[in-house]
Formats: C-alpha cells, sequence, structure tokens
C-alpha cells in the first residue's frame, strides 16, 4: 500500500542552530520575502540556512532527531533508518523566507534518502495576521478534502506527522487528521516516545448539513453576500460575523469541502442569486452531462452570479464578455469548462437579470 506523510514544517532547524541569535530567527519567522529583512541579518540568516543544510548531511541519527522536530517525528517513524521505505511526502510551509527555506532542506534530506517529496507552501500562512492565518486553515482544508480523500480512496494510506510546525497549525491539523488521516503521529516533549494516534471512528455529517442550508451555503462557497439574518438557522461554528454579513468559518469550510462537491455533482441546481435566471431550454442543453460536467457547470454559475455582483470578479475560468459579432438569440458568453471537449454558457440580458439561454460549444 503506498504511504503519503504529511508534517507541518516549522522553523525548529534553524532556532536549534542559532545560539545566542535564535531572536534573529523568531523576529523574521513570519516575513515573506528575504528583501525585506536588513541587509545583515539577511545574510547571517542566509549562512545559517548553509550552516544547517550541512549539519543535516553530516549528522547521524540522533544529531538528526536534536537538530528538527520533523525530522525528530519521521526518524522515529521509520525506526531510525529513513531509508527503511520508499515513500511520499508533503511538508506543509508557512508562506515566508525562514519557512520556505527550512522545508527545503528537509526535502533534501528525505530525497537523498530515496523518498519522492513535495514541499507545500500554504498562502498567508503566517502566525502574526488572524485573517491571514484563517484564510491558509481554509486552504489547508480543501487540500485535504480534494486531494487527501481522492487518495485515501485510491488506496493511499495517509499518516499526519504533526510533531513540528507551529502549535496554532499543530491544532488545527490534529482535527483535520480525525477526518483525512489513517493515524497522526507526535513524539512527546522530552520524551524518545513516539505518540500514535489512529483515525477516531468519527464521522462529520457534512452532507446532511450542506441539504438542509443549500441556498445559504452555496452563496457562501460562491462569495455572494449571506446577510447574518439570512444565516441564523446554520450552526455558529460554521460562520463568521463581519459588519452585518457572515462568511464561512475554517469548519464552514471543511463542511463544504466535504460534501459540496459531490451535491453540485447531483444535477443542475436554481441559480444562487436573482441576477441569473435559466432560459427555457437551459435545462434540457445540460441533460447529457456527466456528473463532473454538471458540477462545473454549477459552479461557474456561481462565478456569473458573483461577477454580476461585482464587477471586479471575471476570472480566468469564467472569462464573462460580450460576444463578437452578431448573434440571433445570445449577446453574452462565459465558459462553463475548459479542459478536454470545452463548453460555453450563452445568455443575455433581460429584465434587470442575466438569463442563461444555452450550454454549447463555442461559437465561430
Amino acid at each position: 500500500m503506498p504511504t503519503l506523510i504529511l508534517s507541518t514544517c516549522g522553523t525548529s532547524l534553524l532556532t536549534n542552530l542559532a545560539g545566542d541569535q535564535r531572536g534573529l530567527v523568531i523576529r523574521y519567522a513570519n516575513v515573506a520575502d528575504s528583501a525585506d529583512v536588513p541587509y545583515n541579518d539577511r545574510n547571517w540568516l542566509s549562512e545559517l540556512g548553509a550552516h544547517a543544510r550541512e549539519q543535516l548531511r553530516t549528522a547521524d541519527v540522533q544529531q538528526r532527531e536534536r537538530l528538527s522536530a520533523e525530522l525528530n517525528g519521521l526518524l522515529r517513524l521509520y525506526d531510525g533508518q529513513l531509508q527503511r521505505s520508499r515513500d511520499n511526502h508533503w511538508l506543509v510551509a508557512t508562506d515566508t523566507w525562514l519557512g520556505s527555506m527550512t522545508a527545503e532542506l528537509l526535502a533534501e534530506v528525505l530525497e537523498t534518502a530515496g523518498h519522492v517529496v513535495e514541499v507545500k507552501r500554504i498562502t498567508d500562512l503566517r502566525t502574526n495576521d488572524l485573517g491571514e492565518f484563517r484564510a491558509a486553515m481554509a486552504e489547508l482544508a480543501r487540500l485535504c478534502a480534494q486531494d487527501l480523500r481522492g487518495m485515501a480512496a485510491g488506496g493511499w494510506r495517509i499518516v499526519f506527522n504533526l510533531t513540528g510546525g507551529f502549535k496554532s497549525v499543530q491544532g488545527f491539523m490534529q482535527a483535520l487528521g480525525m477526518l483525512y488521516a489513517d493515524e497522526s503521529v507526535y513524539v512527546f516533549e522530552r520524551t524518545s516516545q513516539l505518540l500514535r494516534l489512529p483515525k477516531l471512528p468519527i464521522s462529520l455529517d457534512a452532507d446532511a448539513l450542506v441539504r438542509e442550508h443549500e441556498l445559504v451555503f452555496r452563496r457562501l462557497a460562491f462569495g455572494l453576500p449571506v446577510s447574518v439574518d439570512a444565516a441564523t438557522d446554520l450552526p455558529e461554528t460554521l460562520i463568521m460575523e463581519d459588519d452585518g454579513f457572515v462568511t464561512l468559518s475554517v469548519w464552514g469550510d471543511v463542511v463544504w469541502n466535504q460534501a459540496g462537491p459531490e451535491f453540485l455533482a447531483e444535477q443542475l441546481w436554481s441559480p444562487p442569486d436573482a441576477k441569473v435566471r435559466y432560459g427555457d431550454r437551459f435545462a434540457g442543453s445540460v441533460d447529457r452531462c456527466s456528473r463532473d460536467e454538471l458540477r462545473m457547470v454549477n459552479e461557474r454559475i456561481g462565478d456569473l452570479a458573483r461577477c454580476l455582483n461585482d464587477t471586479q470578479y471575471n476570472p480566468a475560468r469564467l472569462d464573462f464578455k460580450l460576444l463578437r459579432g452578431h448573434h440571433a438569440h445570445y449577446t453574452h458568453e462565459c465558459d462553463a469548462w475548459a479542459k478536454g471537449a470545452a463548453k460555453r454558457l450563452f445568455g443575455h440580458f433581460g429584465e434587470g437579470v442575466f438569463v442563461v439561454d444555452r450550454l454549447g460549444d463555442a461559437l465561430h
């Protein structure tokens, strides 16, 4: 059975080698770009990274365990022999200069031992801004829901190594591990024991929650405004209030990522906003769509609704625009999906709303 090991990564490697200058590592731990670090400090930290690479190259097992919290967990998982098996590794790193540096150094050690390694830099994963941190947690939740669930279904064994990384990230990943990991491992501080926690026999009834509040969930997932009053029936843990409106909380994102894609793949759902209406023949034009195509159609209708509410929003996957030339029934088009046999949505404005008339091939 193939194994994927996801390790949360911090900067313990650099901190442990910095000696009296460890304050520099802490001071610049949340800086995204090295150019924002003063010249002398930047040079010293760059030299620290080079020193860390050399130390890792020549260190024995016990020294590596002391140098890096992440390697401490992995070495104990492999009984001190990184070459014992050839696994896939995801190193979840902060979106910072020092976080990326540390993850790349750890990746070199694992790759030298024959493992396949991918560094996952999570956008805005920093610990000095609550809003950015929440967005990063939502990205982590999506990563688990979209990628790890598919890998598990394909026969992969998923292990979370949560020995390293920032405490706030570890706590969130511990909760996600209950849903997505076959096993989570830690090393207790001041001990040499590896704590192994198997997947708990719990389930999140995300499907029932999404079905009970489907319109509100769809609007929130598509980035459409939802007032506090419109979301009063949603559990408080799933939403965050801001100036009279709500957004999905991190746990709301987890629920949607668990159930949303399958929900959208079931059928053509009604438009999520009053500024979009379906023409009489639109439902018939999607009759032969596969489940995956239906999901994309519903997602693009959501993008379209947001575009009509926010003129600054028109992502490449939507590409909403005026049709060139004269067409008897349609004035505008947007992408439904671009891969394979690409399809577009065609429609027109009428009576203050945009009417989606047809799914079809591009007009030439």
